[in-house]
């Protein structure tokens, strides 16, 4: 299997749900994906089950591939917020989610890599934080783009919760997204590059809250820059799991 041409029919389907274009309850059959995309059985059987894992279709006996509505998409997952970012209907929404969701995790991974980064993953923040001003000065979007996303994913990592770090790649996403959709400044503000080198340097010398403070300082930031493509979206609220009574 061509994991090439697997990932193109991830990617051309996931996008179309997302957006809209393949309504919530439409089905589809195997076939027909396999005709539309002109792919083998084999390829339209993986990408669906990918699809699948990320909580945007189901298989229905009889009834082939339905989409599922957004409450049961993996939201969480990567490819799912690299097509909603991209999707205009959602991007805003998609970006203040992730934006408050930014706000209240890495605050708290800050403080927790000044309790516990080991001596080396320190060090290596406070050196990103260094070129990450050298660059940011230079006005090297795509450099500060890969810098900025190394940055966070070093704090993540360093706070020594698994969680934690396992939300570097979704937020590797949204930077990218911030600077593909052009939600970036032209050059990254002189106060938010001394922001970073102040987590660094916190972090290095273990005072959690001044960690946190500028990291949450970081994030205020953030907001105001992005807030306004999310000024008229509507907050999308998440039915509430409601585990089944047991009588006694």
């Amino acid at each position: 299997m061509s994991s090439r041409l697997h990932t193109l029919v991830i990617e051309s389907l996931g996008r179309r749900i997302v957006s809209g274009e393949l309504a919530p309850g439409s089905t589809m059959l195997s076939g027909d994906l396999e005709t539309e995309l002109g792919v083998s059985r084999s390829v339209a059987r993986e990408a669906v089950r990918v699809l699948q894992s990320l909580g945007l279709v189901e298989t229905v006996k009889r009834i082939g591939i339905r989409v599922l509505p957004e409450t049961a998409w993996n939201v969480f997952d990567p490819f799912v917020v690299r097509w909603r970012l991209a999707s205009v209907p959602g991007k805003g929404a998609q970006l203040r989610s992730l934006t408050e969701l930014r706000s209240a995790v890495e605050p708290a991974a800050a403080e927790l890599a000044a309790e516990h980064a080991p001596e080396d993953m320190a060090a290596e923040l406070m050196a990103v934080a260094a070129k990450m001003r050298a660059v940011g000065r230079a006005g090297d979007l795509q450099q500060f783009l890969a810098l900025d996303i190394h940055f966070h994913a070093l704090v993540l990592a360093a706070s020594g919760n698994e969680m934690f770090g396992q939300m570097q790649s979704m937020i590797a996403e949204v930077l990218r997204g911030r600077t593909d959709y052009g939600l970036m400044p032209s050059r990254p503000h002189e106060e938010a590059l001394q922001w970073h080198v102040d987590v660094a340097n916190a972090v290095q010398e273990g005072d959690p809250e001044a960690a946190r403070e500028a990291m949450d300082q970081i994030m205020r930031r953030t907001k105001s820059e992005v807030e306004g493509v999310w000024a008229d979206e509507p907050r999308i609220f998440t039915p509430p799991e409601r585990p089944g009574v047991v009588e006694g």
